[in-house]
């Protein structure tokens, strides 16, 4: 249909790390830094896009210690990760709903303490907010490193840096990343996702998918901003279709605040191959590992997907696929094509309703043909 456009990312593994030498921050090595404190808080697809600079920072300093400072309830991506030696973790949403608890400002303070007294000598902020920027600075690193406008999302931030690194508009965010890393020496390779793996999450799967034999496809309906998400009736239709026309069990995921959205659309569709999963991040994980695709939009579930190398087909409304899209150049990314925002959540044009259920399905033959050749 008209307006409506197809990625496929192989154009993106070819951007070329940015190095302008107008840019007096830019890229002027100093001497090799032994301690780095990674900045990024949130949120999963975020955290996901940044494990390859991180991968590459670590290989590009042998021997040197990486602290991540994380959001508590997003840590558990982190564990087992290889190339970080500390995590450590704010629990923001926590503390807002204890402001007036004294155990609060005492967390606080021990948290900030923790960030002091890893002793970093470089700090790379990976976020690009005034409390990320200002984290950086506090660490007491003598090397602050974070992104140049127009990548920040908020323009204050820039006061903490004294590196700053500019980065293509049409970058890919895992480019723009290992951009950043690149301060410090890191180099482009193939791109790295040390995702946990448990014996126990992997059981978990198994259990769950027993009924299926012949394979099965995850679909994930929710996301963080309603301009995100495809319409739940849509998703039932959907799922109607795949029931019909492939062998294959339906899993549906989302977080427990979706769960609702969820049995509304498994009661719509009236399916029988379909029935919701829920799961931790480690046992989604596991699970989408195993699956032969997986639907959903711009969220969290959809870049883990990615980078565990499941096949994808992906619903894009306000967001750019060519931004923090799937980046195989096998995966499908459908686009609206309607006016496109990365940072303001408000007001958003119900875009992604352009999108139809016979082009998703279109996708999913495609995409699942793919995976055969």
């Amino acid at each position: 249909m008209p307006g409506h456009k197809r990625f496929g990312m192989a154009g993106l593994a070819g951007v070329a790390l940015c190095r302008p030498a107008s840019d007096p921050f830019t890229y002027s090595f100093l001497a090799p830094m032994r301690r780095f404190l990674v900045i990024r808080l949130s949120s999963i697809g975020d955290i996901v896009h940044t494990l390859p600079a991180v991968c590459a920072l670590s290989k590009a300093n042998r021997g040197a210690e990486i602290t991540w400072l994380v959001e508590q309830r997003f840590a558990g991506l982190l564990q087992g990760n290889p190339y970080v030696q500390r995590v450590l973790t704010l629990d923001t949403l926590g503390m807002r709903r204890r402001l007036g608890s004294p155990s609060a400002w005492g967390e606080l303070w021990h948290q900030a303490h923790s960030v002091r007294q890893a002793g970093a000598e470089a700090a790379l902020d990976f976020q690009g907010l005034w409390k990320t920027g200002f984290i950086a600075f506090w660490s007491g690193a003598r090397e602050r490193a974070g992104f140049a406008l127009p990548w920040l999302r908020e323009k204050g931030a820039r006061l903490f840096y004294n590196r700053a690194v500019n980065v293509p508009q049409g970058c890919h965010v895992i480019e723009a990343n290992l951009a950043l890393a690149a301060c410090y020496g890191a180099e482009r390779g193939a791109y790295e996702f040390p995702l946990p793996c448990s014996r126990e999450d992997n059981n978990f799967a198994a259990a769950q998918t027993a009924g299926w034999p012949r394979g099965f496809i995850v679909v994930n309906p929710g996301g963080g901003w309603a301009g995100k998400r495809w319409a739940p009736e849509k998703y039932a239709l959907l799922l109607r279709q795949l029931e019909a026309q492939l062998p294959l069990g339906l899993a549906l995921t989302g977080s427990p605040a979706e769960e609702g959205m969820i049995a509304e659309i498994l009661k719509t569709a009236g399916t029988r191959k379909a029935r919701y999963v829920p799961s931790t991040l480690g046992q989604y994980i596991a699970l989408v590992r195993c699956a032969a695709l997986m639907i959903g939009g711009d969220t969290g579930p959809l870049h883990l997907a990615a980078a565990a190398g499941t096949p994808l087909v992906a619903i894009y409304g306000p967001t750019h696929p060519a931004r923090n899209g799937p980046f195989s150049p096998l995966d499908i990314a459908l686009y609206s094509g309607g006016p496109v925002s990365h940072s303001r959540r408000a007001r958003r044009p119900r875009c992604i309703e352009s999108i139809s259920v016979e082009q998703v399905m279109d996708a999913v033959r495609q995409r699942l043909g793919r995976t055969r050749e």
